[in-house]
């Protein structure tokens, strides 16, 4: 691991010194990845172990997530580079988010990856307020501040009380600890849930979407919603004897908070708006099956959030393609697509329907896991996940149809066909998310 911890340090190192350009960056990247790719095996044991860090299947996956998402950011985020608007502060920012985000998902340390976890909020809010597009940005970075913040705070409180009790905070040293104390079960999890986040804490989420550059809406919706749950994933032996007293409540929320934040996309007018309460309702799921306590539930909220992670980016991309075209993210005004971009058509279609989970995506696999544990933990839950699936379906379709079909607004006189770049990026996210699922089985033995 601190082979290639050490090639991105050295990365951000030439950068001072304005040897690297940005085409480097971007090779060496898709080149690192290939290297962690072909390096890495899959086994359940810890692999690439010193210095505190180390990775498993857990750690594997969303390494490679993190390193995918990354690269196809940068490849994204041309308008920066062709309006040279700061870019090399814009790529110093990147590389050390993926540092960052590298060197959380290989900690074997629970401080370790504590701090990690919140350096990772410092670049992404930086990407916030120097690249967003509107004056509402600065409020949008202080709602991600402060709620990632104020909810982290207990949680370094109580991995101090653990580290008195049981003088260790190794990940795998804490599997014979058990929380027995309410106030600690909720104190482990509420930084976690307001990053994944959780129905009743998201209102940072669609602000800081929305106000976030084509890179913000990508890294966020790929990689930083992740780190909550796999927080979650990483600590649920710690609170699994209260869990069975107590996750009931968040199961419940969850499920009903996913309903409706799915009503609240059908009423949404803005693109980026919409796909985000549309990773709400997503996540919903995601937290409802990891703490019904069950294989299916750690298994299926494992590769949903993958899944997600490449489906979300690339709906974010797509949305962001309209925007540098017609100036404008709105349903009313982004009508007609069909005519005015028809070859972009196809990948609206093909995001839409993976993340309304239509087969072979990834998706797919996931929410099959998903259903069957919540369905295991209480049968009554069947209704809430009907509707889930149904207004999942719904909203991805309104989606779809509002912005391909209708009348075209009559400012727009041209036809663009969207450059070789825009495709090079769609198709990378769209292979991997329906590839992956030929080997499922990958995704599912981590645990």
């Amino acid at each position: 691991m601190l082979k290639f911890i050490m090639m991105l340090s050295s990365l951000i190192l030439f950068f001072n010194f304005y040897i690297v350009e940005w085409w480097m960056v971007q090779v060496l990247l898709f080149l690192m990845f290939f290297l962690f790719f072909i390096n890495m095996g899959m086994s359940l044991e810890n692999n690439f172990l010193g210095y505190m860090m180390g990775l498993d299947n857990l750690s594997y996956g969303m390494v490679l997530l993190s390193m995918w998402i990354c690269s196809l950011m940068l490849m994204g985020s041309g308008s920066i580079y062709y309006s040279n608007m700061h870019k090399n502060l814009f790529l110093i920012m990147l590389l050390i988010m993926i540092l960052f985000l590298l060197l959380t998902f290989s900690s074997m340390s629970m401080i370790y990856f504590y701090l990690f976890f919140e350096a990772s909020l410092i670049p992404t809010v930086f990407m916030i307020f120097g690249w967003g597009y509107q004056p509402e940005r600065l409020e949008a970075g202080l709602y991600l501040l402060f709620y990632t913040l104020l909810a982290s705070l207990p949680l370094l409180i109580g991995m101090l009380k653990i580290y008195s009790e049981s003088y260790s905070l190794l990940f795998i040293f804490m599997s014979n600890i058990e929380i027995i104390d309410v106030i600690m079960y909720v104190v482990m999890i509420l930084a976690f849930l307001v990053k994944m986040p959780m129905f009743m804490l998201h209102l940072w989420l669609p602000k800081a979407h929305v106000e976030a550059p084509v890179a913000g809406s990508m890294i966020l919706a790929g990689v930083l919603l992740k780190l909550g749950g796999y927080g979650l994933l990483r600590i649920m032996g710690l609170i699994m004897k209260k869990g069975v007293e107590f996750n009931y409540a968040i199961i419940s929320i969850s499920l009903v908070g996913g309903v409706m934040v799915s009503l609240v996309c059908l009423r949404q007018v803005d693109l980026k708006s919409l796909i985000a309460y549309s990773s709400v309702a997503h996540m919903s799921i995601v937290l409802g099956g990891m703490f019904t306590l069950t294989i299916w539930g750690f298994q299926g909220s494992y590769t949903l959030m993958l899944a997600h992670g490449l489906c979300s980016s690339g709906l974010f991309y797509l949305a962001n393609v309209i925007y540098e075209r017609l100036g404008s993210r709105s349903l009313m005004i982004n009508k007609g697509l069909m005519s005015f971009m028809p070859s972009m058509t196809m990948f609206w279609f093909l995001l839409s329907s993976s993340n309304m989970a239509a087969p072979p995506s990834l998706n797919l696999m996931g929410e099959i896991c998903l259903l069957n544990s919540v369905v295991s933990w209480s049968f009554m839950s069947m209704v809430l996940l009907m509707n889930l699936s149904f207004f999942s379906a719904a909203y991805s379709l309104y989606l779809y149809s509002s912005t391909q079909h209708g009348k075209m607004y009559s400012g727009l006189y041209s036809c663009s066909s969207g450059s070789l770049r825009d495709y090079l990026v769609l198709i990378l996210h769209w292979l991997p998310l329906n590839l992956m699922i030929l080997s499922g089985d990958c995704w599912l033995i981590w645990f």
